[in-house]
């Protein structure tokens, strides 16, 4: 018969995951010091132990050294400044309505508050938009695709080892920003890795060590309510 846990030990997991999932923020402001490869593999070797539907594990990340990370970096860039659109594998919202576009809203005011951007001061939001291209400065990125036979499951299966990467980060004392505007060229992105169009790009996650004092890693998102999360019938 197999063993149970303690409720005390249980206890315990449930804090130190209510710890990593309250602590873990999305870094915008990123060190230059790279990330050992045994960490990195650390953080990995935990999200692949995510559930996946069938157990396909439909999940692949290639990772950049700090090295290939600026020659990318500088390429997206260049890439960026002049495409127009969006040219992702998979379709973005057309729009943001109702509380969904209030909840956007509200995040961009709380970056731009951090950093002292005032609202009607375009040209500073978009220069810090187009950080986003730069990764933050961020010595490492993690380029998250699925393959393109399996269909929108295989994003949901995805979406749950992005979460087990950023909170495996977090445990290890690592920043991450999860991406989805390195997926806006998705094309260009995978063309740049050797990525094949049997690959569907969900997004980049960007990591390595935050700059504790820049203020922008001060700013947090809000939680909506439990009771708009969740019923019980």
């Amino acid at each position: 018969m197999p063993m149970q846990s303690s409720s005390n030990d249980a206890t315990s997991d449930a804090e130190v995951l209510a710890r990593l999932t309250s602590g873990r923020f999305t870094c915008r402001a990123y060190q230059t010091t790279p990330v050992p490869n045994d960490v990195i593999e650390s953080i990995v070797e935990i999200a692949r132990k995510t559930a996946s539907w069938c157990n396909v594990q439909p999940w692949h990340l290639l990772i950049t050294s700090a090295e290939t990370t600026q020659s990318f970096r500088d390429a997206l860039v260049e890439h960026a400044t002049h495409a127009s659109g969006i040219d992702s594998d998979i379709p973005f919202p057309e729009e943001y309505r109702g509380d969904f576009a209030e909840r956007r809203r509200e995040a961009g005011y709380r970056l731009y508050e951090a950093l002292g951007i005032g609202r009607s001061d375009k040209d500073r939001r978009v220069a810090q938009g187009f950080e986003n291209f730069r990764m933050f400065g961020a010595p490492h990125v993690a380029i998250v695709t699925i393959p393109a036979e399996l269909g929108p499951y295989a994003g949901v299966d995805c979406g749950a080892f992005i979460g087990s990467f950023l909170l495996a980060a977090h445990a290890h004392g690592v920043a991450t920003t999860p991406q989805g505007a390195l997926a806006q060229h998705a094309r260009f992105v995978r063309s740049h890795f050797g990525i094949g169009d049997d690959r569907k790009m969900v997004c980049g996650i960007a990591f390595g060590y935050a700059k504790p004092d820049h203020p922008v890693n001060s700013f947090r998102t809000s939680r909506i309510p439990l009771d708009e999360v969740m019923r019980i019938v």
